[in-house]
């Protein structure tokens, strides 16, 4: 066990950096404009038993962890829209405070279970107190539709360990054909949702002023 705590600290750390600085990105566009793409950030680290899972069903030996095993460290950008995923993903492109290594576009290039996600993985320095330490983390940027989609495919992965049966797997790919078409069908009055929010913002804020 001590020997895991000090193989995942780093990753602990990196999770909790990660969420300051990608809650900062939300905090600017707040400050800047009346939308912000992102809705909220969320991170965590790989639980040891699902860490150990995966290495065994992908084959990687506890040795490679580092190299091979991608999302120890798992953050999520929420956002509203469809249309806000491309603008977050250029700005995670455009940091200079980690490396990405890998792109993998879920939405455009949906998987066969109906998942849908855009993932990015970086090389984050950590500074320890033995030196910097790179490790591999996975950042996924998706709506609150497809989210809750995966949370839920996620659960029953666990129960039928990846071997669903045929109805539940036809009912998992329409559930997403229609978190999907619900993402597009809030796209087409994208304005007229964000005009709803600014103004109920505002309200609010001259409430408090009020008060």
């Amino acid at each position: 066990m001590k020997h895991w705590e000090h193989f995942l600290e780093p990753y602990k750390q990196a999770v909790e950096e990660l969420k300051v600085k990608l809650r900062g990105m939300r905090s600017q566009y707040e400050q800047n404009t009346d939308h912000s793409p992102i809705e909220f950030v969320t991170g965590r680290v790989k639980p040891i038993a699902s860490i150990l899972d995966k290495a065994n069903q992908k084959g990687i030996s506890l040795d490679k962890l580092e190299t091979e095993m991608q999302d120890i460290a798992g953050l999520r950008m929420m956002c509203q829209f469809v249309d806000d995923i491309k603008p977050v993903v250029d700005l995670l492109r455009s940091r200079n405070d980690f490396e990405i290594v890998e792109e993998r576009d879920y939405i455009s290039h949906k998987k066969a279970s109906g998942y849908r996600s855009y993932h990015v993985v970086i090389r984050y320095p950590v500074q320890t107190i033995n030196g910097e330490k790179n490790i591999l983390a996975e950042i996924q940027i998706r709506t609150l539709a497809m989210n809750f989609w995966a949370t839920i495919e996620h659960s029953l992965n666990y129960k039928y360990k990846g071997q669903f049966p045929k109805d539940i797997r036809v009912r998992l790919q329409r559930a997403a054909e229609a978190a999907f078409r619900l993402d597009e069908e809030m796209s087409i009055i994208r304005g007229e949702i964000q005009e709803a929010q600014a103004f109920f913002s505002r309200k609010k804020d001259l409430q408090q002023e009020e008060n």
